[in-house]
Parts: C-alpha cells; structure tokens; sequence
C-alpha cells in the first residue's frame, strides 16, 4: 500500500488528523533495511506506529499469507484487528485467538488472507491442523514482545517461527526493554526506536499517592478511598482472580457500579465488562494484571493498586491505563500495616482516609440493554436506535453507546429509565426478530 492511502484511511476511518512525533519516526526508520524494536509507552500510538510500516511493504493481494502479527492476549489481538481492518484497503484479514470459533476461523482462512493477526497458541494450532501455510511470511510483528517471551510462550514463539524462513522483516513493540532477545528471533541489523525517554513527560502527568489502610485486610480501605476520590473510570488492580472477585463482590454489595475482568472469564464474559465499563454503566473495572495491557478504554482517570505490582514493568503497565493521549491521572497504592513498598515505587503526596465517609454516590447514572441479537443476526446500529426511539420513550440524545458483536448488542440507557424502557420494548420484534431484550444493571 502506498503511505499516502495509508495515511487517508487512518483520518477518514479511524479519525486520526496527524501522526505523532514516535510514529513518524517508525516510518522514518522503516525506510532502512533490517529489523526494527519500537519502545515507547503504553498509550502512545503503537498500533499505528508498526501498522504504517507494515502496510506499506505489503504487495498487492496475492493468494498468499504476507504479514503476521502476533500478540500475547485475545483483547489485545482484537483491537489491533479493528485497527488493521479499517485501514488495509483491499486485504484480507483474519484474526485468530482462544475463545474465538475454531471453525468460524478455518472457514476465514480458507481463503488465504493478507494478514493474520493472532495469539501465540491460537496460531500455532491452526498450524498444526494444516488450517494455514506460514511459509509465504515476509512481514512478522510481536507486540509486547517481553510479554509474548516469558515463559509459557516462548516454545510456542519459537515453534512458530520455525515454520517461518522467509521473514523479511521482524518488528518488536513494548513499553519495557528485555535484556537479551532470543536467538530464534534471528533479528538481523534491529534498529531500536526507543521513546522510553517519553515515559518522563508521561509520568510528570500522573500524581501517585500513598494511601494507608488500618488493616491488613484492604477492603473497607479501598471502598473508603473511592468514596474520597474524584468521581470517573477508575481501575483496581489485584494480583490473584480470586481476590479480584473478592473485592468486586465487596464493593456490588455496598452499592458500587463496579465490573469483574480476569482470565477465568469466558470471552464474552471479558467482552462485556469491557463494554459496560466503556459506556459508563460500570465506574470502577476490578481485574488482574490481565488487565494492564492491551485493553481499549478511554478516559480512566485514577488506577488503584489493592495489591502492590510484583515487578517495575507490571507497575509500568498499569499505570499505563491512565493518563493517555495527554491527560492526566491519579495513581493510588493502598498499604497495608508494616507492608513495604518496593524501590521502583516514588510518590508524590499521601492521602488519609476518612473511614467515617460514606456518603459519596458510587452508582452510576448509566444502565445497559442486552439483546440477544447482533451482527450475525443482520441487526445494525440504525436499527437499534430507530427500534428504541420509536418504542422506548425516550429520545436518540439518551441512548448511549451501541457495542455491536457478532450475536449480541449492548445499549447505554439512563438508569432512572431502563425499567419503562423495557416495559416498552421486551415484546416487539426488531426487524420482524423475535429478540429476548434484558437489563443489565
């Protein structure tokens, strides 16, 4: 593809009117032979950063597998697919992870794409049921790849790339260096783009507090501090999925809109609660660590650490959910009694809780309408707004954000009118469908 093309799609189809300063330099360094290590921040424009450069190296749709790109989680790989497919004109692409249908998968590489964009396992399972030929590869990107390393993906990367001989150019992104690269990457004359030096203006942007709690059980600590902080999307983050659903299931008790995401969710489980934290249905997101990469959310303005990260690069990422595209954030480590902070750990003011606070609305003005219908089904956004506007009582200012998935749709509507709302719509057909329509508070 040409730049120029390139350039267009990604301001009419993604909205972007200009590059920044890392971006440019990709295409800059691009220019050169040899292989290419982009570090640079969480939230910084990376997607795009690699994509320019690997789009424009694709040839014309040829019945042949050109680029691979590779990422370590399912949500990451899905965003990078939606960036991919606005702005590939002409290519096909196929995007591949766990939890996603094997057999909706085979049936898309049937029909050899341009570009894969895939887990690690996932990959190396259509592989080996002889579902897609990598041999044709030319172009191959690791995103995070210090993640997509560590143990537990680094025989799968290695087995991969071995049916790969004919990389013409490897592409490596992440916020964090590695010490050493692994020799079956075969990198040859890496350049490194490095813009870790950003992380300076990024962390001037972020206020990190010290907050004490008077137990070492930090529950009632951490319902106290959002209780005390500015109201907004706010993300807690713990170390285990069963204590992530220990205080998720703490704070619903005590009336806080507040969503679950780990690994032991099944995709639409994790799909959904990304969504309803998105549309504002949910303020506050509990999760792992799976939580700190790859994510697509918007405007979270505070980040709290139940449970202090167990490495600087884990603390890197999940700061990492705040503060982007310029803004600023409020990042909160909750300490238990005589717990120590780890050196990596600089703060910049304490906060004391007032226990006593209760006072503060933790619910959100928000609610979400499930239908159990969705692009498969032939149901668009238009015809959900016209269905709800025309039936619900309410006007198309009021409903909030349409998420549209393959078998399903979720509709922001104010909370205060969800219930006549569906009193209003749960027994008419959409578009002459039959669709079960829920509340999901």
């Amino acid at each position: 593809m040409k730049e120029k093309e390139i350039l267009s799609n990604i301001k009419e189809r993604l909205g972007i009117e200009s590059l920044n300063e890392m971006q440019r330099a990709m295409i800059n360094s691009s220019a050169e032979q040899g292989d290419i290590v982009l570090l640079s921040p969480t939230g910084s424009g990376k997607t795009l950063a690699f994509l320019i450069p690997l789009l424009k190296e694709l040839h014309q749709p040829n019945g042949k597998l050109q680029a691979v790109i590779i990422a370590p989680s399912r949500e990451l790989v899905i965003q990078i697919d939606r960036i991919v497919r606005a702005i590939a004109s002409q290519h096909k692409v196929t995007c591949c992870y766990g939890g996603h249908s094997v057999a909706y998968e085979r049936q898309s590489l049937a029909v050899v794409p341009s570009i894969i964009v895939s887990t690690p396992g996932r990959l190396l399972d259509h592989i080996n049921r002889n579902h897609i030929d990598v041999y044709s590869t030319r172009l191959l990107v690791l995103d995070e790849f210090d993640k997509s390393l560590e143990l537990g993906f680094h025989d799968e990367m290695q087995r991969i790339l071995r049916r790969m001989p004919n990389i013409a150019r490897r592409i490596l992104t992440s916020a964090t260096m590695i010490d050493e690269f692994p020799a079956f990457l075969r990198l040859h004359r890496e350049r490194i783009v490095n813009f870790l030096a950003d992380k300076k203006e990024l962390d001037s942007r972020l206020t990190v507090w010290s907050v004490r709690s008077d137990a070492k059980d930090k529950l009632q600590a951490a319902l106290s501090l959002l209780q005390s902080i500015s109201p907004g999307r706010t993300i807690i983050f713990a170390n285990h999925r069963e204590s992530a659903e220990r205080i998720h299931g703490f704070l619903v008790q005590k009336g806080v809109s507040a969503g679950l995401y780990h690994g032991g969710l099944d995709q639409q489980e994790r799909e959904v609660a990304i969504t309803l934290f998105n549309n504002g249905t949910n303020l506050v997101l509990v999760t792992t660590d799976l939580g700190a990469r790859g994510l697509d959310i918007a405007d979270v303005i505070s980040i709290i650490h139940y449970h202090l990260p167990q490495s600087r690069e884990i603390y890197t990422h999940r700061n990492g959910r705040t503060a982007r595209v310029a803004a600023n954030g409020n990042v909160y480590v909750l300490l238990a009694p005589d717990e120590k902070v780890p050196e990596f750990i600089t703060f910049n003011d304490e906060l004391t809780l007032d226990n006593d606070n209760t006072s503060a609305e933790l619910k959100s003005q928000v609610a979400s309408i499930h239908f159990n219908a969705g692009k498969k089904e032939k149901i668009s956004r238009g015809d959900i707004v016209g269905f709800i506007a025309n039936n619900g009582g309410i006007t198309v200012q009021e409903i909030g954000t349409i998420s549209l998935h393959d078998h399903y749709a979720i509709v922001a509507v104010p909370r205060a009118k969800v219930d006549d709302i569906l009193s209003r719509i749960t027994r008419l057909k959409i578009k002459n469908k039959r669709v079960r329509i829920t509340p999901i508070h």
